[in-house]
């Protein structure tokens, strides 16, 4: 990496999932993703809702949890697994669903409904997580259990009148997603290849010169979800080194903020409504912590 040694950035704790929320238990999400082992939660899709909810979702229990400092609540539960989670236009929560595809989730009462299950009758490898653009299409990957091995994970985006565009086939692990500030180019995190790739976005689909622009050190999970601020910049959840990273529109690194004093794996991360805050879903302790960034 020939760049200058990224900037530190303090994390600290924002709020643990309480023992009465806690459900250590092996599942069968947890035999494929967990070699089989209990665990009692695994937090992801961190997002403040219209209202300014702060939610995370709980994979292997199918649960949306509200959370805060002194308390935590179930919002939702259904027989899924949630992973990704993004304010619709309207003010609902969709959420990309490894079980159940692409659904959508009413904050006011709880009520989750299908939204896309499958593409011309054929189902989802398994979802993972998703952002909407300014014309409100949602982008959202098909993970499943992709990787070096089968390099056959997709990007899809659906537009408003339900369009359907397949602008990636050819991913090892599609995981996060973000877009810049512009919304011209989207950022994939490609998990098990360790990489964030690059592409232009065109209303035609079609898809060229899409490039690596940032790796991560190389160890046993590559880059997980991703955010982006207001000065362009990149965070980038990289599980298994228990880092989350910062880099720049050019894919200079500037930030690293170490998570490991709770655990080795942060899985994504979002800006609070300040634009300077970012909230760090830690799988491994169950707990959501948090930094402030300096500004540009």
């Amino acid at each position: 990496m020939w760049f200058v040694p990224p900037r530190e950035i303090p994390v600290r704790l924002f709020a643990a999932l309480p023992p009465a929320l806690r459900q250590p238990r092996r599942t069968e999400w947890a035999d494929a993703n967990r070699g089989g082992a209990p665990i009692d939660s695994f937090l992801e899709g961190p997002c403040f809702d219209a209202a300014g909810q702060f939610l995370v979702t709980d994979i292997p229990n199918g649960r949306v949890l509200c959370v805060g400092a002194a308390a935590w609540d179930v919002l939702a539960a259904w027989d899924g697994w949630p992973n990704g989670m993004a304010v619709a236009r309207d003010g609902g929560l969709l959420i990309t669903d490894y079980r159940r595809g692409l659904l959508r989730l009413d904050p006011a009462t709880g009520t989750v409904t299908p939204v896309l299950a499958s593409v011309l009758s054929e189902g989802f490898k398994g979802l993972n997580d998703l952002v909407l653009d300014a014309a409100g299409a949602v982008l959202f990957t098909d993970q499943g259990q992709t990787g070096l091995q089968d390099p056959s994970g997709r990007v899809f985006r659906l537009w408003p009148d339900g369009r359907l565009d397949r602008l990636i086939g050819n991913g090892p692990s599609p995981n996060g997603i973000a877009l810049n500030r512009a919304g011209t180019h989207c950022y994939v995190a490609m998990t098990r290849s360790c990489e964030v790739w690059r592409f232009a976005l065109r209303a035609d689909a079609q898809v060229g010169k899409a490039n690596c622009f940032f790796r991560v050190p190389a160890g046993t999970s590559g880059p997980d979800g991703m955010a982006v601020d207001a000065a362009d910049r990149l965070f980038i959840a990289n599980p298994g080194h228990g880092q989350v990273w910062g880099v720049d529109a050019h894919g200079q690194p500037l930030f690293r903020l170490d998570c490991t004093e709770f655990g080795r794996t942060p899985t994504n991360c979002c800006f609070a409504p300040d634009g300077r805050t970012l909230m760090i879903t830690e799988s491994q302790s169950g707990a959501v912590l948090a930094a402030e960034i300096p500004p540009a």
